[in-house]
């Protein structure tokens, strides 16, 4: 009978865990279509921007903005965005992950020399990386709780004064793209320095006559801050919404495997009591058996 009370408590363990999986799954696809409807809205003007950007910057002297000076990397800057929370399958692992094996294959001359910098946006790549007594800059914790463009361009403006003041030579920026519930896609990007021609791999340069008022190397000196915000922002969305899509098929395939143990367990526990049964029965003949023979 104790093994019935143990097969009965992991039954009750098993349901409860299984109730919970299934609240969480549902409070995740919640948040995944707002996530998702920010991100979707944002796309068609960061494109739009950065191709006005490509358009207008073409003609215009090379180092005209201190955000497009292209330096030697010796000071690089990595900019990891994972989130502050867990139960989301992979999806911080893989983010930290791809950042350091970017800092490896790219920039180990610059990490073995301590020139490696880290931004991490999220809680649970800040905790990784100062563990592990790397050289992170700020705490950003706190930006997934007020998730919007002015508080994520703060951050923005402090690696751009960075870069602009010889802090860093490189920003590199690490992030998962959404592409749907199931699907979020490791991105590596450049963020600094902004370079025309990076700018203009996408699409071909089309003439486009514009009408610029004060002058064209006013407007790019305005358009180019802003290009690099709404990038820096544009990921901070991507993997807002990754980590929704993630943590909701997590829970989905935990709750799944919840039924499934739970299959196994009623099983088993109707197994043991058919057993126990079963002996109580040959008992009570035996015992029968023995009076009437007596």
């Amino acid at each position: 009978m104790a093994n019935l009370k143990e097969v009965r408590n992991r039954i009750a363990s098993v349901t409860s865990t299984q109730q919970i999986t299934k609240a969480m799954k549902m409070v995740s696809a919640a948040k995944l279509k707002r996530a998702t409807n920010a991100i979707t809205q944002l796309r068609p003007y960061a494109e739009k921007l950065r191709e006005i950007l490509a358009n207008v910057s073409a003609s215009v002297e090379d180092g005209a903005s201190p955000y497009t000076v292209d330096r030697k990397p010796e000071k690089v800057l990595v900019v990891v965005i994972a989130s502050n929370r867990g139960l989301a399958g992979a999806f911080n692992t893989n983010a930290i992950k791809t950042a350091n094996q970017l800092i490896t294959a790219k920039y180990n001359v610059q990490f073995q020399a301590g020139n490696v910098h880290i931004v991490a946006i999220g809680k649970r790549a800040q905790d990784y990386y100062l563990r592990r007594r790397y050289q992170v800059v700020g705490d950003n914790n706190e930006l997934f709780t007020t998730l919007s463009f002015e508080n994520t361009s703060k951050i923005t403006e402090a690696i751009m004064k960075g870069f602009a003041e010889g802090m860093y030579d490189r920003v590199e920026l690490v992030y998962n793209r959404f592409r749907n519930a199931a699907v979020q896609i490791l991105t590596t990007e450049q963020l600094l320095p902004l370079l025309p021609a990076a700018v203009t791999t996408e699409q071909p340069k089309a003439e486009v006559d514009y009408i610029i008022e004060p002058d064209k190397e006013a407007i790019v000196e305005e358009l180019i801050p802003k290009a690099i915000k709404v990038q820096l922002y544009k990921a901070v969305l991507d993997s807002h919404a990754s980590e929704h899509g993630a943590r909701m098929t997590a829970m989905d395939k935990a709750t799944d495997n919840a039924g499934e143990l739970l299959k196994a367990l009623k099983l088993s526990y109707n197994q043991a009591r058919q057993a126990a049964i079963t002996t109580e029965l040959t008992e009570i003949v035996s015992g029968a058996a023995a009076l009437s023979n007596g």
